[in-house]
C-alpha cells in the first residue's frame, strides 16, 4: 500500500510539474491565434446575445443552438440536437463532439437559455465602454459558450484536436430545468460518464477563482390546516390557533433550529393563507379568501432548501419533518420535498484540477488560481455529474449583474480568459 501511495504521489508530482513549466512554442502560437480570431469571437458573442433564448422560448433556444451548430461544424465537430418529450415543454440540448484514442477525454458544459423570457424587455449586446459590454445572458452564459468555442477553434486550427475525445454539451434549460430532471438530464449524465474531466464555463466569480463545489437545491411545500371558527375564540381549546399560526410556528422553528449550519439554507419564498386558498403549481400564482374575524382554515408555503452533500440534505429534511409534526392545538400540517439539482461536492480530484489551472495561469503570468468557497455557489448543470468524474466550474466569462437588466461582461478580461482556457485545455488533452 505504501509503495502504491508513493507511486501515485510521484505521478501527480510529475503531472503538476509539467503544468508549472513555462509556455511552449505551441502554446505561444495558440495565444497568437486567440488574438487573430478575437474579432470573430466578439461577433459570435454579439450574435448569440441578440437572440432571445429565455428557457420557455423554445424556438429562441433552438436558434442559438443552430448558430453553434454552424460554427462547430466548421471546425470538424459532429453536431446533434437532443430532443425532450413534449410534456417537459423544453427546447432540448445541443451537442458537438469529436472522438479519438489519445489523451484525456474532456466534457465541456454550457447552456443556451437565459432567464430573460420573450415577453420581457429586450436588452441587446451593447458596448458600454472599451472594457464593458452588456446584454441578456452576456456572461450567464453566452460569454462562457463562446469561450468554449474559441478555445476549441484555436486547438483545431493547429491540429491539436486530432484523435482526441471532446464533447461540448449546451443544455437548453439550465435556468429552469425540465421536470423530471431524470428525463431532462439523462443523456447529459450518460455522456459525461464517458469522459475523464468536466469543465463548466459558468460565470467566473473572479479572474483567479475556480469552483470546486456547488450547493444543491430542492424544494418543499408546507400545508397547514386549522379549525375555521369566529376569531373571538382563537387560542381557546375549542378553536385552537388556526392554519396561519401553525405555519408561522413551523417557519420560525426552522429558523431557530436549523440556522447556522455551514452550507445549509432554507427559504420560504411564498405563503398563502385564509379561509380558502387556491394555488397553481405551474405558474406559482395563488389566491386567498379570508376575513379578519375568521380563524384561518388553510395555509400553504413554498420554499427551497440548499445544501452540500446528500447527507446534509437528508438530515435537514428529517429535522424539518420533526418540527412540522409538533402541531398547535386544533391544527394539522404536512411537508413534502421534491429533489431538484444535486450538489457538486468538493473532491480531491476537483482541487487537483484547480492546481493544474493555477499552474497554467502562473506560467502565463496571470497569477495563481484559488478554489472558491464550496458554499458560495448554487446548483448548476455540472452538479448532476459531479459524482462521476473530476470537475471544475466557474471558468467562463467574468462580469456583473447576472439575471438582471444590468448584466455585463468584462471585455478587458475576456481575451485573457480565453487564452488561459486554451492553454489549459491543450495541456489536459495532451497529458
Amino acid at each position: 500500500m505504501r509503495k502504491l501511495f508513493t507511486t501515485a504521489f510521484f505521478i501527480l508530482f510529475l503531472c503538476l510539474n509539467t503544468f508549472a513549466q513555462g509556455l511552449s512554442d505551441t502554446e505561444k502560437k495558440l495565444i497568437d491565434l486567440i488574438d487573430k480570431n478575437y474579432e470573430e469571437t466578439v461577433a459570435l458573442l454579439e450574435e448569440t446575445v441578440n437572440i432571445n433564448s429565455g428557457t420557455l422560448n423554445i424556438e429562441g433556444v433552438r436558434e442559438v443552438g443552430r448558430v453553434f451548430e454552424r460554427e462547430f461544424a466548421k471546425i470538424g465537430f459532429q453536431t446533434e440536437w437532443i430532443t425532450l418529450p413534449d410534456s417537459l415543454r423544453r427546447a432540448g440540448h445541443f451537442v458537438a463532439s469529436k472522438k479519438g484514442n489519445k489523451g484525456k477525454k474532456l466534457f465541456f458544459i454550457g447552456h443556451l437559455d437565459t432567464v430573460f423570457e420573450k415577453d420581457m424587455p429586450f436588452y441587446p449586446f451593447t458596448m458600454v465602454d472599451e472594457n464593458t459590454a452588456k446584454g441578456q445572458g452576456v456572461n450567464d452564459m453566452k460569454g462562457g459558450n463562446v469561450m468554449i468555442f474559441a478555445t476549441l477553434k484555436a486547438l483545431h486550427e493547429m491540429g491539436l484536436l486530432d484523435d482526441r475525445t471532446v464533447t461540448v454539451y449546451f443544455n437548453g434549460d439550465e435556468e429552469n430545468a425540465g421536470n423530471p430532471s431524470h428525463v431532462s438530464r439523462a443523456d447529459f449524465i450518460e455522456r459525461a460518464k464517458q469522459h475523464d474531466y468536466a469543465l463548466g464555463y459558468e460565470t467566473a466569480q473572479g479572474f483567479n477563482i475556480a469552483t470546486v463545489a456547488r450547493r444543491g437545491a430542492s424544494t418543499w411545500v408546507l400545508k397547514t390546516e386549522g379549525k375555521q371558527v369566529h376569531s373571538s375564540g382563537v387560542f381557546k381549546e375549542h378553536a385552537g390557533f388556526g392554519a396561519i399560526y401553525e405555519a408561522a410556528r413551523i417557519l420560525n422553528s426552522f429558523r431557530e433550529e436549523l440556522l447556522g449550519e455551514q452550507y445549509l439554507t432554507f427559504n420560504p419564498g411564498q405563503i398563502i393563507g385564509g379561509s380558502d386558498i387556491q394555488y397553481d403549481v405551474n405558474t406559482g400564482e395563488g389566491e386567498a379568501l379570508g376575513k379578519t374575524n375568521i380563524v384561518a382554515r388553510e395555509a400553504l408555503v413554498t420554499g427551497d432548501l440548499r445544501f452540500l452533500g446528500e447527507a446534509q440534505k437528508e438530515a435537514a429534511r428529517e429535522k424539518m419533518s420533526q418540527i412540522v409534526a409538533q402541531h398547535l392545538n386544533q391544527t394539522k400540517a404536512t411537508i413534502t420535498f421534491q429533489d431538484g439539482i444535486p450538489s457538486m461536492e468538493p473532491t480531491p480530484g476537483n482541487y487537483a484540477l484547480v492546481e493544474k489551472l493555477s499552474a497554467t495561469s502562473e506560467a502565463m503570468g496571470f497569477g495563481k488560481v484559488e478554489a472558491g468557497d464550496p458554499g458560495s455557489r448554487g446548483g448548476g448543470d455540472i452538479s448532476y455529474i459531479g459524482e462521476f468524474l473530476d470537475c471544475i466550474d466557474g471558468i467562463g466569462a467574468s462580469g456583473t449583474g447576472a439575471h438582471s437588466p444590468a448584466e455585463t461582461i468584462n471585455m478587458k478580461e475576456f481575451p485573457d480568459l480565453i487564452k488561459r482556457s486554451t492553454v489549459f485545455v491543450y495541456r489536459l488533452l495532451h497529458e
